[in-house]
């Protein structure tokens, strides 16, 4: 999900992202280099039934130390039998060009969750890194209405997931996880820990430039250690920019896909070469692949299905499949998905609550109207638009704290309680994907 920003044309790595600031409407997209830069923003405790893990600070300036009484957050526990591993990939493709920004390879942050073979003695990984939750509160706030800039530590949330831990030497189906625009791989941590724990190697997708705040290992010239969102305002106003933001999603995708065919057999894609789980490649099983995402991840997710054979069923959490209009009043044209439909399966799965149904729904009716088809679709009720990534569990755990209001909490998710969220739409996914991606 998308929200406007003000200053366009503006570049990120200048100013602070809370300097660069203004106000949060929704929408969805992307931009390209040579554009004006434009940012997108987006726009009651848990129930004592879920099992969650701790959280980390918005900070008033980077690097200050949090403060005594600072919120820590907690990530619903995973529900599947198998203990998590998880380990992450800096991945490089030097024959493409940063879209977004003068960098002359396009680098690609990625975490891998996959069933361990032990746990023991592996430490549990926190959420995200330390300097993208040191820049997160400068960032999300402007993406997402209503989350504080002070009064949580973000930097402490814990996975369910062990650094390192060793894979089980068993082959495991294979899924790829693409992020709403302007979000971070990070906020889809618990759908991932619950696919992982149910038996499948889970592969979250960063795309920097689009993300709002991604921790690379190293800074290197012409971008900093942490690269934040070049995007100034809302991508579908501009087909260009939509179109930029896709066409490298997609192309992000492509190319993880290839580095973990490089990592089956038997080599190490990582561009530094950093030590690897023992039997992580042993355990990817690249005939059984899917992939899903959430808003501009959702229409990553199908649209990549189309284009690339490898990947046999896909998940559109809420993401539009055609472009936005050249002119207002005007139709933008579908994507080749939705325009000649699809022979394996697709499952596009919304909320009640998103304040652009109505721009949803030619594009998702065209993909449902394909005779032949394989696509099903699902609605969750008294829902809304991030209730399908981590803040499903986080924004009530900060309206119940005093730090979010009632309103931006609804907007946000909306009113349904994460006790019956987080399930529901975990059992969508798993069984999705246990139907057409079985890990037996």
């Amino acid at each position: 999900m998308f929200h406007k920003n003000g200053n366009d044309g503006e570049r990120a790595g200048g100013r602070s992202a809370l300097e660069r600031g203004r106000e949060a409407a929704v929408s969805g997209g992307g931009e390209k280099a040579g554009v004006d830069r434009r940012t997108l923003t987006k726009s009651a405790a848990l129930a004592a039934t879920m099992l969650l893990a701790s959280g980390g600070i918005a900070q008033a300036e980077p690097g200050k130390a949090p403060g005594a009484k600072d919120l820590t957050l907690r990530l619903p526990a995973p529900t599947g039998p198998h203990r998590i591993g998880v380990t992450t990939l800096y991945l490089v493709d030097r024959t493409r060009r940063d879209p977004w920004e003068p960098l002359p390879v396009r680098e690609v942050m990625a975490t891998v969750f996959y069933p361990a073979r032990t746990v023991r003695g592996y430490p549990v990984a926190p959420q995200m890194s330390r300097g993208a939750a040191e820049r997160l509160p400068f960032i999300d706030l402007l993406f997402h209405e209503g989350l504080p800039a002070k009064g949580v530590n973000w930097a402490a949330t814990k996975t369910h997931a062990h650094t390192g831990a060793p894979a089980q030497d068993v082959r495991r189906p294979v899924l790829l996880y693409s992020p709403g625009g302007g979000d971070p791989r990070t906020l889809g941590t618990g759908i991932a820990e619950e696919l992982a724990g149910r038996g499948y190697v889970v592969v979250t997708i960063d795309h920097p430039g689009d993300g709002s705040e991604v921790e690379f290992p190293h800074a290197r010239a012409g971008r900093k250690k942490v690269r934040e969102t070049v995007f100034r305002g809302n991508p579908r106003t501009d087909p260009k920019i939509f179109r930029t933001a896709i066409d490298t999603r997609i192309a992000d995708t492509r190319f993880v896909l290839n580095q973990l065919e490089a990592l089956a057999a038997g080599r190490n894609p990582d561009a530094e070469g950093r030590p690897l789980p023992e039997h992580l490649g042993r355990a990817l099983d690249l005939r059984r692949v899917g992939i899903y995402g959430h808003s501009a991840g959702g229409t990553t997710a199908a649209e990549a299905m189309y284009e690339d054979r490898r990947l046999q069923a896909a998940i559109n959490l809420e993401g539009f499949l055609d472009h936005p209009p050249a002119s207002p009043g005007q139709e933008g044209k579908l994507f080749p998905i939705a325009q000649y439909g699809t022979d394996r399966p697709l499952l596009l799965l919304g909320t009640d609550g998103f304040p652009y149904k109505k721009e949803l729904e030619r594009s998702w009716s065209a993909m449902l109207a394909h005779r032949h088809g394989c696509t099903t679709r699902r609605q969750l009720d008294h829902a809304a638009h991030a209730v399908f990534n981590d803040y499903a569990a986080i924004a009530p755990q900060l309206q119940a704290a005093g730090l979010m209001s009632a309103a931006h909490r609804i907007k946000l998710v909306g009113a349904i309680d994460p006790a019956v969220s987080v399930p529901l739409v975990r059992n969508h996914v798993v069984s999705f994907f246990a139907r057409h991606l079985p890990t037996c």
